[in-house]
């Protein structure tokens, strides 16, 4: 062969070319894997409820005011009746909610889906009710309002078990609905005309719920000052939202957050008198706030604000998919880097290695993303991560000791390829410093190639190829030059 070095290097580049398809159908087979669990997701929050997001308790009153006013001359002049219709809301001056959230997963097929249960208690002060009390905007204006009612939203009433609302320490009936335009799923509660009239009395309720959810749980801090404590068992909360909890403490049994909010910093209430919108909509839908929230959102300017939330979300640390996905954004640097390290031996050792075998190496190393996602998806990510290496490691040490002649250099190179996995793994663990590992790594490799191969002749070296094929030839090289 005329150009043996020109026609290995197009023949190793084919193999990259075949493993670089392997790896991409394996890549778009951890996106469908990681979309089925989407879709898990979604069938649980249909099946059972989704992200909750609470705000209240608010007074709410609709009232109409009636007027007549004249309208033309002369014998077209006459009297005109008219009407208007509007609602008045009063958020609390202080809202403090005690809540507990239990874990409670569901499973579709392989798939997790978190979720949540347990008692709420939201108590809410008034220090009166004047902002109920109607004013006619006409002079000759009549009117007529509804009941007052405090009402609780929630996002997705599936969830509620359990309501139970006290008026200044009464027991009050529960009803469903809110009957507030913008925000109608929830609940309500009559507040009595006897009450209605002591307008300036301050007014304390006190509402518990049993509340179910999945992935997320929000609160609207729509008070002048609110106050809400969470505790769960849950290890892995991770708080979002407008604000963060004023303290938390979290461990392996679960976390405590308090968070702590007044009308300075936020709003909410005020937002919610003008019909805001949740613009961080939950997965779950059920209101259709994600399509009101997107119609706010489609212009620079909103036609409604969005509310803040304080909120915690259920997550795994660990996702299998998010990981896997993450490991295969580094299979073609270390199938690169594997490649390098077999050329190295072959120009050091004078042993030739064919393209089958570099394709046979890169099939291996190329497998083992396959075999992280299908064990991750049965065990946890560190071992199925530990047995999916170890048994390449194994595969790769055994084949190159027949590949290189020697059990010496096979153990050498199963070593390397450990050494590369151990690599990939902390990449995976320290996400913040991944670059500059990568990097330095890079470099020392790098460093290491130029270092081992600093004293080879190349051009002797391809001459010896094109005279002995076999590789029988043995490398000359800068330091040692031929004998006559």
């Amino acid at each position: 062969m005329r150009f043996p070095l020109l026609s290995k290097t197009l023949a190793i580049g084919a193999v990259v070319l075949l493993l670089c398809l392997v790896l991409a159908r394996i890549d778009s087979l951890v996106a469908e894997r990681s979309a089925r669990q989407e879709e898990a997701r979604r069938s649980v929050e249909q099946s059972m409820a989704g992200a909750q997001v609470l705000m209240g308790p608010l007074l709410l009153r609709h009232c109409t005011e009636e007027w007549e006013f004249t309208q033309g001359e002369g014998r077209d002049r006459r009297v005109v009746a008219d009407k208007r219709s509007f609602t008045l809301t009063s958020a609390p001056q202080t809202l403090a909610v005690d809540g507990e959230a239990r874990a409670d997963a569901r499973y579709r097929g392989l798939f997790k889906v978190n979720g949540y249960a347990g008692p709420i208690e939201l108590e809410a002060r008034w220090a009166s009710l004047s902002e109920l009390q109607p004013r006619a905007e006409h002079a000759n204006g009549r009117l007529q309002c509804e009941p007052a009612v405090v009402m609780l939203s929630v996002s997705d009433v599936r969830g509620l078990r359990s309501a139970r609302v006290r008026i200044d320490g009464e027991t009050t009936p529960v009803e469903p609905g809110t009957g507030h335009p913008a925000y109608p799923r929830g609940l309500h509660a009559v507040l009595s005309e006897a009450r209605l009239e002591r307008a300036n009395e301050p007014l304390a309720v006190k509402l518990s719920i049993d509340l179910l959810g999945t992935v997320r749980l929000s609160l609207v801090p729509a008070a002048g000052e609110t106050r809400w404590s969470l505790r769960s068992d849950w290890p892995h909360p991770s708080f979002g939202g407008r604000f963060l909890p004023a303290t938390r403490e979290v461990s392996e049994s679960g976390f405590a957050a308090q968070w702590s909010v007044s009308s300075l910093a936020s709003s909410a209430a005020k937002d919610v008198q003008h019909g805001g919108v949740f613009c961080s909509a939950p997965p779950s839908d059920e209101l259709g706030y994600a399509a009101v929230a997107r119609a706010a959102t489609a212009s620079t300017q909103p036609a409604q604000p969005c509310l803040d939330l304080l909120s915690v979300d259920f997550i795994d640390p660990i996702n299998p998919y998010v990981l896997t996905d993450r490991a295969t954004k580094y299979a073609l640097l270390f199938i690169a880097l594997t490649f390098a390290g077999v050329a190295l031996v072959e120009v050091l050792a004078r042993r030739r290695v064919h393209p089958v075998q570099y394709a046979l190496v890169g099939m291996a190393l190329a497998l083992f993303y396959l075999l992280l996602l299908s064990l991750s998806e049965h065990m946890g990510f560190g071992a199925a991560y530990a047995l999916a290496a170890s048994a390449c490691v194994a595969l790769l040490g055994f084949y190159a000791s027949h590949m290189l002649g020697r059990r010496a250099a096979g153990a050498a190179f199963g070593l390397g390829a450990a050494a590369l996995y151990g690599l990939l793994w902390v990449l995976l663990r320290m996400e913040q410093t991944a670059l500059v590992i990568g990097s330095v790594m890079l470099f020392a490799a790098l460093a290491a190639v130029m270092v081992l191969t600093r004293r080879i002749d190349w051009y002797a070296l391809v001459d010896s190829w094109r005279a002995d094929p076999a590789g029988a030839a043995k490398t000359r090289t800068a330091a040692q030059p031929p004998q006559a």
